[in-house]
């Protein structure tokens, strides 16, 4: 949470208004811009079902090293069944390939008598976790000890037919995509998006997505903690998405996710580090160059595919909430930030207009469907 303390001695105040260095017409009560689209981005539809929070498992004694979790299927190859790589928001960030430290015992949703089937791995969660679960005040959590406390088979249905997926850190800094592979499975503390193409990861890698997040989403200490309802779900994308400049888009994202690639597996650097020195003023290394310079291509993308091409983005090395980044200017994100409200709120009218959102309830949806699934997408 963030509050903002005023005192003013005189109310009456006639001097410039100067808001980070920059003069600006109003401040707000929350010590930013008052934009010209007034009122906060509605939840549109269209981005329902692409966005979510990875598995809660809740429970220490479901993780195992990598090498108990490779003997356990060399001792069994069945155990492969239930036995995955578990990849969380630091691996996410920290690993130059983004590869999980730690394996997880996934017994889905099954009732007991079918993880009993898996004697080895049953045995390790009914010694380590059911003791803590029976402690545990929720109903669930007690009943079912042997399951994720929120297995998210959601998630893991509307990925399944693909081989890589996007996500981020729910936490972070950086805020920056990366694709995943997917029969793994992804904490609570990642943030995975149901896309597997170029052209998603350049926008929400771009400077657009990057603030919009920025400004609709809470902090935890100092760093954005995403929340997929309040940012992707809110957050109006260009359309048509097969048109020349959409193309375009997917060739700059695909563009920038090659050479980044390399570059951390040359660096042995993670994401964090990576661009702890693209937004460094100080570093000029010719790789870090050219990806400030991919970077630039992509927001340009991005913002042709907007329509947009009249905007001067001016990327530098810039003081925002987050410290100095590489981005746009502030003149540039505070007309971005309002283009992309104003056209959230023109589509969640059309959306409104076409029955959408109406009040009456949706009818109910079989549970079986999105467990099988999210069953398929691992095994």
């Amino acid at each position: 949470m963030e509050i903002a303390k005023l005192w003013l001695w005189n109310s009456g105040w006639q001097g410039q208004r100067v808001l980070d260095g920059h003069p600006v017409t109003t401040i707000s009560s929350s010590l930013d811009v008052v934009r010209q689209i007034a009122g906060q981005p509605f939840r549109l539809r269209a981005n329902e079902g692409k966005s979510y929070q990875g598995s809660n498992v809740l429970g220490l004694g479901f993780m195992l090293e990598p090498k108990i979790a490779a003997e356990l299927i060399d001792s069994d190859p069945r155990n492969g069944d239930v036995l995955f790589p578990y990849l969380n928001g630091k691996d996410l960030n920290e690993h130059p390939q983004h590869q999980a430290s730690r394996w997880v015992i996934n017994f889905f949703d099954w009732p007991i008598e079918r993880a009993e089937t898996y004697p080895a791995c049953f045995e390790i969660v009914e010694r380590l976790v059911k003791p803590e679960r029976l402690q545990n005040r929720d109903r669930n959590r007690r009943e079912f000890w042997w399951r994720f406390t929120r297995p998210a088979l959601e998630l893991y249905g509307s990925i399944s037919g693909f081989k890589r997926t996007l996500a981020i850190a729910q936490v972070s800094k950086t805020l920056q995509p990366t694709f995943v592979a997917t029969r793994q499975v992804l904490s609570h503390k990642t943030v995975v998006f149901a896309y597997d193409d170029d052209g998603h990861f350049g926008l929400l890698s771009s400077s657009m997505h990057w603030w919009w997040a920025l400004s609709h989403t809470a902090t935890m200490r100092t760093d954005p903690s995403y929340s997929p309802s309040d940012v992707f779900v809110t957050f109006p994308q260009p359309e048509p998405q097969d048109s020349d400049r959409w193309e375009a888009l997917e060739a700059s994202g695909s563009e920038l996710n090659d050479l980044r690639a390399a570059l951390m597996v040359r660096t042995d650097l993670g994401l964090t580090k990576t661009y702890n020195r693209v937004h460094s003023a100080g570093v000029h290394h010719p790789d870090f160059v050219r990806l400030r310079e991919l970077h630039v291509q992509l927001d340009h993308a991005v913002r042709d595919a907007y329509g947009w091409g009249d905007l001067e983005l001016n990327h530098h090395h810039w003081e925002t909430p987050q410290g100095v980044r590489f981005t746009v200017s502030p003149e540039a994100k505070d007309e971005l930030l309002d283009r992309l409200l104003e056209l959230n709120h023109q589509r969640y009218a059309a959306e409104v207009a076409a029955g959408l959102h109406s009040k009456r309830k949706p009818p109910a949806k079989r549970a079986s469907k999105p467990r099988d699934a999210g069953q398929e997408a691992l095994l």
